[in-house]
């Protein structure tokens, strides 16, 4: 026999997992599937949700895009891709990076480029700057800016 949820008992659910972290809509709408919710009633608990502050798309990117540039040294290419996946409107991903301070940006890029740098210093000049250039891409900074520091490195 399948268990099945209560409206109420579904709502504090989903308020729980929205309580214990930040999340977009798509998350939500997962797991509200996964909780065998019919598309009527996520629909109704996805909008209490919004508007019980549960569930904000702003600041789930600003959060998102301030925690993957801090922790994870991603560049903004790399943020607003995962962003646009988890189908955060652009208002909200150009919200979300403007979260990220320039100088802060521009240090972490460098500090990063050198740790590179110093892993592959040993391999030939242009597979050295190859593999630097396709990490710090892998990684979503902008090519203009590896460009000008690998010049740099001649």
């Amino acid at each position: 026999m399948k268990n099945t949820l209560t409206l109420i008992e579904a709502q504090q659910k989903i308020e729980r997992y929205c309580a214990y972290q930040e999340r977009c809509h798509i998350e939500v709408e997962e797991k509200l599937k996964t909780m065998g919710m019919i598309p009527a009633v996520r629909e109704i608990l996805i909008s209490q949700l919004i508007e019980s502050d549960y569930l904000n798309e702003s600041r789930f990117a600003q959060l998102y895009a301030r925690g993957k540039f801090r922790i994870k040294k991603w560049g903004k290419i790399r943020i607003q891709k995962e962003l646009k996946a988890r189908k955060i409107s652009e208002y909200n991903i150009k919200l979300a990076l403007k979260e990220i301070n320039l100088d802060d940006y521009l240090q972490s890029f460098y500090a990063l480029f050198e740790k590179r740098c110093e892993a592959v210093k040993n391999e030939k000049p242009a597979l050295r700057k190859k593999k630097i250039f396709d990490y710090l891409v892998y990684r979503g900074w902008e090519t203009s800016l590896i460009y000008e520091a690998l010049n740099d490195i001649d």
